[in-house]
């Protein structure tokens, strides 16, 4: 970011799930290899935990996961494209000990970027519940991670080499669904930040003014790190109820009220990839440092967004 010529591309995708061939999310990042993206995250999510009663009195803890393999996806990109990736470490699941190790394993890996996060709820649970004696927030790994960059690991460690992290981290332009209030999403947010997060990647955004009222608040208290506006292309009517209920963002009347009286489902298309792509001009006359795509492992409306916008 700090030698940027241009404003970046990055995109965001998810691991497949279990049982399904990563050819598909091949395909996804094939359409949006000519605009040339500068790093793709991958995203990590908890396993849902289930007890079982094989026999009367014995009862089995049984680890299921939906989409596995985020650092096996993220090398298997490296390897095929060899675009910079960005695997997601969470706090839930984890306790100190099992991040370090980790950590360790990723940068023998090669990993150079995290981003990191507290993570949703485990599926079936309500409410965040960290492990035992693991971290309760994002700001509590990253400092974590921050200690390990400067050698200090959890046990005392001669001469230890540190590892050489950047770390990203969420930004919450409407504010996070468990703050209070924004004030407060953003103390927690420069905590992240003053415990050594380099850059932030927002929620996804779906109009300039508030993004660009975020970043000016975010300044305001001395947050100054680069800070990347998410961008997520809607397409048909399913979307207006399913983001809303599972990323607890607001979408315009607009785009809502345009998509909802398209006539075919290429006519919704093409009203998202017209909202979309007004959006992302506009936020490149603000300078912001680059664009980053929720793609959700389809790349199709991204692509469209970005050839709109860029060619």
């Amino acid at each position: 970011m700090a030698a940027r010529k241009r404003p970046l591309v990055s995109i965001e995708i998810t691991p497949p799930e279990k049982g399904r061939s990563i050819s598909e999310l091949f395909g996804s990042v094939d359409q949006l290899l000519p605009f040339n993206p500068t790093f793709i995250t991958v995203t990590y999510h908890q396993q849902r935990i289930v007890y079982e009663e094989p026999v009367p009195g014995q009862i089995r803890k049984v680890p299921r996961r939906k989409n596995p393999g985020t650092v096996g996806i993220c090398a298997a990109i490296y390897n095929r494209y060899k675009i910079e990736t960005v695997p997601h470490i969470i706090c839930g699941g984890f306790d100190k000990y099992e991040t370090e190790d980790a950590l360790i394993d990723l940068q023998y890996l090669g990993f150079k970027n995290l981003f990191v996060l507290r993570g949703d709820p485990a599926p079936g649970q309500k409410e965040f519940v960290p492990e035992p004696n693991g971290h309760r927030f994002a700001s509590e790994l990253i400092a974590q991670i921050a200690a390990m960059n400067h050698g200090h690991y959890l046990e005392d460690l001669d001469n230890a080499a540190p590892t050489d992290f950047c770390l990203g981290v969420a930004g919450y332009p409407e504010k996070h669904y468990e703050a209070p209030n924004r004030a407060d999403d953003l103390r927690h947010l420069k905590e992240k930040v003053d415990a050594g997060a380099d850059y932030i990647i927002t929620q996804m955004v779906f109009a300039a003014r508030p993004f660009l009222d975020f970043v000016d608040r975010a300044r305001a208290i001395g947050i100054k790190v680069p800070t990347i506006p998410g961008i997520k292309p809607v397409t048909n009517a399913r979307q207006l109820v399913t983001i809303p209920r599972e990323f607890h963002v607001d979408l315009p009347e607009e785009l809502v009220s345009r998509i909802t009286r398209a006539a075919t489902p290429a006519d919704a298309a093409r009203v998202g990839v017209e909202f979309t792509t007004r959006l992302c001009r506009e936020l490149l006359r603000n300078d912001v440092p680059g664009l980053h795509f929720y793609t959700m492992g389809r790349g199709r409306a991204t692509a469209d967004v970005l050839k709109a916008t860029f060619i």
